[in-house]
């Protein structure tokens, strides 16, 4: 009895939707848990951060210092790393996403500061194209807003305020 081996182009077949199955699936899931799963790490970042602020151990407070040297660190940096904690639990229990997104969104504007009032903390020798450690760490956060953006993009539209159908009776 002789048993007959696939055509390369059947075998070829027979791979190629194994791994579209297999696409189909990581898509899915990725649809499914991506989106708790960014919002779960913004807040993991911002409780972390600003957890290190309380407690007067981050390595940025110098940095935030230099940046905002016209308030007072010894209250501002605990009162930024509070707003951070606020914030982070806002996106962890996910109430009034839009006010919480807001709040991260101006966290997020004011951290690029550095590069405007301490370009010397940022930039190697002055050059905008050359991030020093700091500027880095700055720059970074154009991913953490986007991310921000993406949580905000999955909100419901607010409803209108009065339904089209109702019309003002005179």
């Amino acid at each position: 009895m002789s048993h007959r081996s696939p055509a390369p182009a059947e075998a070829a077949e027979t791979v190629w939707d194994k791994i579209v199955s297999i696409d189909k699936n990581v898509i899915q899931w990725l649809r499914r848990y991506s989106f708790a799963l960014l919002r779960l790490s913004l807040a993991i970042v911002l409780i972390w951060f600003g957890a290190l602020k309380l407690a007067g151990v981050s390595p940025v407070s110098d940095l935030v210092t230099s940046v905002v040297y016209w308030v007072d660190p010894s209250w501002f940096v605990p009162l930024l790393g509070g707003f951070e904690v606020l914030v982070g639990v806002g996106l962890l229990v996910a109430k009034g996403l839009r006010i919480v997104l807001l709040l991260f969104a101006l966290q997020m504007m004011g951290t690029f500061l550095v590069l405007i009032t301490r370009p010397d903390r940022a930039f190697q020798n002055g050059n905008p194209l050359l991030l020093t450690t700091e500027g880095e760490f700055v720059v970074k956060n154009l991913v953490l807003l986007a991310a921000g953006m993406a949580v905000g993009a999955r909100l419901r539209v607010l409803p209108a305020w009065r339904s089209h159908d109702d019309s003002v009776s005179m």
